[in-house]
């Protein structure tokens, strides 16, 4: 056999899990930004204004932060799950999925601050970048399908379904939402009309907040969890529950986007029902990944990294327990349209994604650079609180926030007219918001703690690959 059939393929893995890190503080970097412009407008200059950039943030910190963070840990889990190096090498696949994937984050940095987008919410890049990211994508299930189909042992581990599901659901929704009729180089037009592509849209953003930013990081959870902690899953039959208790749920769930719109009323309804439903596998998978802890709690004490996996599943309960309140008609009316929805996706993006991101990663990189640990431990337990602080300052404002706005819109006097104006209601709001903004300030500079800490590790490591077990019949991750 020879040295590189006996070795995993690690390098592709560096490269994503370097630019995880990258993107991470270029996007959080925009969205302080652009936080700041709601409170000091003057901040608002040329083209670099709230309507550019904030679909730069909401791409840079999902697909760039995110999508690197699952290519790497997908790439990492699928090859030591199946004890088998990625397919395609021979066709240098892997490195056409980096090379792609990066080239499209590129494209979206340097189109959506010149106003070239679609307007849809998460799908805001344009007709070619679109077919790229598309044919990027195939490759990157090609890769990842492949390396399965030729594992040497005969058990799929559980989180290669959570992000096998995730990629081909991507997909999916990607092709069908990005249908659209070319009207030059960087402009389109939408293949549906109205409602159905309002339905449409809403099918592909609120099934990227469940395949892209959750199926795909619980993929991380049921590996790095475990591994971190030492210990097995705590129900690999609830694992399986979950997995397709989630899958089937999640689809129906986007229409709660849409209550007291066009769309009609028994498919605002069916949303909303789908949403309470989705409560259930979203908790057992929760309480699956803290009751793996059981018998190592106390490993939390000095293990920060630890830390940031466990938060990270208490911030997927809350968000996963808000979401289906939020989703009720009645609870709605109060919260659509106010900070109450951005503190609620915030506590999952930065809370969910973004801590269980993190605590993977500062498993993985010093293992693909030949390391036992990161470089200092006390960075990491430092970033850590200075992220929790941030996330909690950060979703308490816009809580806040969100429910004064409700309760001033909804305000009204004896003849229907509103007592309060829309500008009162911006200044009620404003502390609120440079709150938030401080929040934001120290989410970042606990990801600029991570960069050096990545940096040094990288530098001490020695960039080799490690080897497959020799005696393939036995699971051994």
């Amino acid at each position: 056999m020879s040295t590189q059939a006996a070795t995993y393929n690690y390098r592709v893995v560096r490269w994503f899990a370097i630019m995880a890190v990258v993107w991470g503080i270029i996007g959080m970097g925009v969205g302080v930004l652009i936080a700041s412009q709601m409170v000091w407008p003057e901040l608002n200059f040329g083209q670099f204004h709230f309507g550019r950039l904030r679909p730069l943030h909401t791409n840079a910190v999902i697909f760039a932060f995110g999508g690197c963070a699952l290519m790497a840990t997908s790439f990492h889990v699928v090859q030591r799950t199946s004890h088998v190096r990625l397919f395609g090498e021979k066709w240098k696949l892997p490195e056409l999925v980096f090379a792609g994937y990066q080239l499209v984050l590129l494209a979206a940095v340097v189109t959506l601050p010149m106003g070239f987008t679609q307007g849809k919410e998460y799908a805001e890049l344009e007709w070619p970048i679109d077919l790229l990211l598309a044919v990027t994508w195939v490759l990157y299930a090609v890769v990842f399908f492949g390396t399965i189909a030729k594992r040497k042992v005969s058990h799929v581990y559980v989180a290669n379904w959570f992000f096998g599901a995730f990629i081909l659901t991507v997909a999916l929704l990607h092709i069908v939402n990005s249908a659209a009729i070319p009207a030059g180089l960087f402009k389109s037009y939408s293949a549906y009309a109205g409602a159905q592509d309002a339905m449409i849209q809403w099918w592909y953003g609120h099934n990227a907040v469940g395949f892209f930013l959750t199926a795909g990081f619980l993929g991380m959870m049921y590996y790095y969890v475990p591994k971190q902690a030492n210990r097995p899953i705590y129900s690999y039959r609830l694992s399986v529950v979950h997995f397709w208790a989630l899958i089937f749920t999640y689809m129906w769930a986007g229409p709660h986007h849409l209550h007291y719109t066009a769309l009609p009323d028994w498919t605002q309804g069916l949303g909303m029902a789908f949403s309470i439903i989705l409560l259930a596998p979203s908790w057992g998978g929760m309480i699956n990944g803290v009751m793996t802890m059981s018998g190592a709690w106390d490993k939390l004490r000095t293990d920060p990294i630890l830390k940031f996996l466990i938060v990270s599943l208490s911030f997927y309960g809350m968000s996963t327990f808000e979401g289906p309140m939020m989703a009720i008609k009645t609870v709605n009316a109060l919260s659509h349209y106010t900070d109450w929805t951005v503190g609620h996706v915030h506590s999952g993006a930065l809370g969910w994604v973004g801590f269980i991101s993190i605590g993977s990663l500062y498993y993985l990189i010093p293992r693909v650079f030949n390391r036992e640990t990161m470089y200092s431990t006390r960075l990491i337990n430092l970033h850590f609180w200075v992220a929790t602080i941030g996330v909690v300052l950060y979703i308490t404002a816009m809580w806040v926030s969100g429910v004064t706005e409700g309760v001033m819109w909804r305000d009204v006097e004896a003849d229907g007219t509103l007592k309060n104006s829309f500008v009162a209601g911006v200044e009620a709001v404003r502390p609120l918001r440079m709150l938030r903004v401080l929040g934001g300030l120290m989410y970042l500079s606990g990801m600029i703690l991570m960069a050096y800490n990545v940096l040094r590790t990288a530098m001490a490591g020695q960039r080799v690959d490690a080897r497959i077990p020799a005696l393939d019949k036995h699971v051994n991750y």
